[in-house]
């Protein structure tokens, strides 16, 4: 299901438990901007909530920017770009659900790691780099020294610098 007929689904349901919420915002995908998926967003009792489709993604070579499909669970928890990002909280069972195995002891632990092997994340998007980098310092995490010898990559330096020059 996508994002924006989930987050109606939430509407008519807040409106029949007596919940506050507000209208639902759509983001409309736009690959010329680097927003590839469609997001919906309302806000329920005070808290805004953002939904998008669970998603497989497949790179090609050329492109930074994924074919996407509907994906299961497990697919779009592999293809986050660090294993803290890829849990999901299930709202049915009330739990935290890691698909990876590796989430819930990477935050614990305060390790950034990627979900799959870094060289083929980075080379799928180059820009990872810097977000792992971001997150190691803004939590105060260690990086995985997988992730410090990918960027050492020739191939990765060059995907990076390629992508820097779009």
């Amino acid at each position: 299901m996508y994002g924006e007929d989930f987050a109606k689904l939430i509407k008519d349901y807040s409106a029949s438990a007596h919940m506050q919420s507000s209208g639902i915002g759509v983001i409309k995908s736009n690959s010329e901007k680097s927003k590839h998926l469609e997001t919906a967003t309302i806000r329920v009792e005070g808290q805004w909530i953002d939904f998008v489709n669970l998603r497989s993604e497949k790179y090609t070579e050329d492109s930074r920017v994924p074919q996407i499909e509907i994906g299961t669970p497990e697919e779009d928890a592999y293809r986050r770009d660090l294993t803290i990002n890829s849990m999901f909280y299930n709202i049915n069972e009330q739990k935290v659900e890691d698909f990876t195995k590796m989430g819930r002891a990477d935050l614990k632990a305060g390790v950034i790691r990627t979900p799959l092997d870094p060289v083929q994340t980075f080379l799928d998007d180059p820009l990872r780099i810097l977000r792992a980098v971001r997150f190691a310092n803004r939590f105060e995490f260690s990086l995985d020294p997988a992730i410090c010898l990918a960027a050492q990559d020739i191939k990765i330096r060059v995907s990076f610098i390629l992508t820097l020059k779009l």
